[in-house]
């Protein structure tokens, strides 16, 4: 992840965030499904109890807006929703909810919030109180435009239990406003409301099936949506329906299914079901990736001090007992007490992931000082013990030009993919890299790239130092032409772009074909990855690996917070499994890549040095307190650090993953 896209997701959100040993491992273990689809994480939610009663509901639960006024131009970017009867949708609606946003004076709760002075402060401060029954009246009364309002009162209602009432406010919002937007803090983009209305509604409807609720037909697409002018926005519109289901969803049995496409030749394939969904398979078996980015930096340590940083795990041994450390010798602190007690033996890392369940993990395969590739900067000897005795693969990346990677291009400038001598230079790095790599076991895939496509900025480069966004179609073409190159070199293992979210796919759709998977980096906070699975879908249908996905144990105001990472990442990894093939869903999921397995201490980049833990946020993210702390995102903690590379602490998300994929 880097700075600029943090800063580029700072979307008005944040306010709601910020309330609201080596044994032997079986290699059949690597191939049997998942049990993730039978885990209770996937059972329905019983309804919470709200915070506090609204006595005017309203009078339908599902809205018939056809009776009240008109839905004209449906599927063009002339969409409205024009009222006729305007007593008669408001006593539909309820208090609280457009057009009856002041229904709200007459329910009980308001004139003693009212006289006790509650009600007293702006309709954002109010996000950050407990108290949702002020902030829901609050809103319901505030002067903010009406699209904003209708959908922050949604996110109020949600938070207070009220999830009939949220829906219906979410779907409001999308009837009546589906173009309101909000600004970033900065100013520097828009950040359109509706696409995450539906989003929400899906989740809630998905989450409660007891309610008997699904959203059919809706549909947004905003074209021009990633730049600071809106007026250039084309955005097409249709609300789609809410309608009564029986709750119930049948899952497929795909082994009854046939199967419509095969993407690969080899050992590892991407199998595309006659029902839509996809899924990895080795050797015509099931595989379903669970991974974290693994690079156990040793504290004092950083690229800008070790010329070898990034593949100095591979062969670090602090002790000189001929053991590489953190693999094979780290330990954990169970009791916190910053030392190795006698019944904390030395367990390694490797087993530590084994125990957690996890079957691959992401590597970049650095480059050496000339920006070329040196086989002698792996460590293939211990990758292979890795496969053959703890059962885990690698994601294998190459950059593609990010951070100049490969392209030895200027920093300032960035790599630019019309250069010829550029592309040339990035696609022989590749090259040597498949070449040597290609016959070895612990290969699962290859990416290419990494957030290659982040918005430009005023000088013509994005944060990741390249200018694919400004020429997709020539960024899009390059990746192409590499991936057919790896496929001639290796016909065994699938080809991965690396991307953040879903931007250029459309470009991917029509200029990379040789693209097996889709690899997006995402963090969209603790509910999940909302539409990008129907979105991917519909436009680029391809299989979704999340590459990188997960969030910080920091927090500004409350100091370390394992239960906000925790919650966080039990809604992402919720929403990945929903999604995968068999499920009900999109089908289109095959796996997840936590970041990452272990905290970082070098990448706070304002100066601190590599031997301090920084406890100040870094930019803007949408994490639990609005912020990113870029070296606390380790689902494994380094203690107070003195005795790295060893040290572990085990944090509370990490016995989550453990519950969920381990055997």
């Amino acid at each position: 992840m880097n700075n600029f896209w943090r800063k580029t997701i700072t979307i008005f959100i944040f306010s709601i965030i910020l309330l609201i040993s080596g044994n032997a491992f079986p290699n059949e273990v690597e191939y049997i499904r998942p049990k993730s689809l039978d885990f209770p994480l996937t059972e329905p939610l019983n309804l919470p109890k709200p915070d506090f009663v609204i006595i005017d509901s309203g009078a339908d639960l599902i809205v018939d807006y056809s009776k009240y006024g008109e839905f004209q131009n449906v599927n063009s970017d002339k969409y409205l929703y024009k009222i006729k009867d305007f007593k008669g949708l408001q006593k539909a609606v309820g208090a609280g909810i457009y057009p009856y946003e002041l229904g709200v004076i007459k329910e009980p709760g308001y004139d003693k919030n009212k006289s006790n002075g509650l009600l007293n402060i702006g309709h954002w401060d109010s996000l950050k109180l407990n108290d949702t029954q002020a902030s829901f009246y609050i809103w319901a009364k505030s002067l903010e435009s009406n699209g904003v309002k209708s959908f922050f009162t949604a996110q109020v209602l949600e938070k207070s239990g009220n999830i009939k009432h949220a829906i219906k406010a979410y779907y409001a919002t999308l009837v009546h406003f589906p173009k309101a937007y909000c600004w970033g803090r900065d100013l520097d983009f828009v950040w359109y409301i509706a696409p995450v209305a539906i989003d929400n509604i899906k989740r809630l409807c998905r989450d409660y099936p007891s309610l008997g609720i699904e959203l059919v037909d809706e549909f947004i697409d905003i074209k021009n949506g990633n730049d600071t002018d809106s007026t250039n926005d084309i955005i097409t519109v249709n609300p789609g329906r809410l309608i009564e289901f029986n709750g119930n969803k049948p899952r497929a049995n795909l082994s009854e299914l046939s199967i419509k496409e095969t993407r690969g030749t080899g050992e590892v394939q991407l199998v595309k079901f006659s029902n839509g969904d996809w899924q990895i398979q080795i050797g015509g078996k099931p595989y379903f990736i669970q991974g974290v980015t693994y690079n156990p930096t040793r504290i004092g340590l950083g690229p800008h001090n070790n010329s070898k940083f990034f593949s100095n795990w591979m062969f670090s041994d602090v002790n000189n007992n001929s053991i590489v450390d953190a693999p094979y010798e780290s330990w954990v602190d169970s009791n916190k007490n910053g030392k190795q007690d006698e019944n904390e033996p030395a367990i390694g890392d490797f087993q530590l992931l084994r125990d957690m369940g996890v079957n691959t993990i992401r590597f970049v395969i650095p480059n050496d000082q000339q920006n070329k590739y040196d086989p002698s900067l792996i460590n293939k000897k211990l990758l292979r013990d890795m496969y053959n005795n703890y059962g885990i693969r690698i994601v294998m990346t190459d950059y593609l030009g990010a951070y100049t990677l490969g392209s030895n291009a200027d920093w300032a400038t960035g790599t630019d993919y019309r250069s010829e001598e550029q592309r040339i230079k990035m696609k022989e790095v590749v090259r040597q890299k498949v070449t040597d790599l290609k016959d070895e076991p612990f290969i699962l895939m290859w990416v290419l790239g990494n957030e290659n496509n982040l918005t430009i900025d005023y000088n013509g480069i994005n944060a990741s130092r390249t200018n694919a966004a400004n020429y997709p179609i020539e960024y899009a073409k390059f990746v192409n032409e590499v991936a057919e190159m790896i496929h001639e070199i290796d016909g065994n293992h699938p080809v991965a772009i690396g991307n953040m979210g879903t931007g250029l796919m459309e470009y991917y759709n029509e200029y990379a074909p040789a693209i097996d998977i889709f690899g997006i980096n995402s963090y969209p906070g603790k509910e999940g990855f909302g539409d990008m699975w129907n979105t991917v879908k519909r436009t680029y249908d391809r299989p979704i690996l999340l590459i990188e996905y997960g969030c910080d144990a920091y927090d500004q105001d409350f100091g370390v917070n394992e239960e906000a990472q925790y919650v966080y990442h039990k809604g992402n990894i919720r929403d990945i499994i929903f999604n995968q093939a068999g499920g009900s869903f999109a089908g289109n999921a095959i796996g997840g890549i936590i970041f990452e397995y272990l905290d970082e201490w070098w990448k706070d980049t304002s100066g601190n040095p590599e031997d301090v833990h920084q406890i100040y946020p870094q930019f803007p993210m949408s994490f639990p307190d609005g912020y990113s702390h870029e070296e606390w995102l380790g689902i494994v903690g380094q203690g107070s650090g003195k005795n790295s590379p060893f040290e572990r602490r085990l944090r509370k998300t990490y016995y989550l993953y453990k519950n969920i994929w381990g055997y």
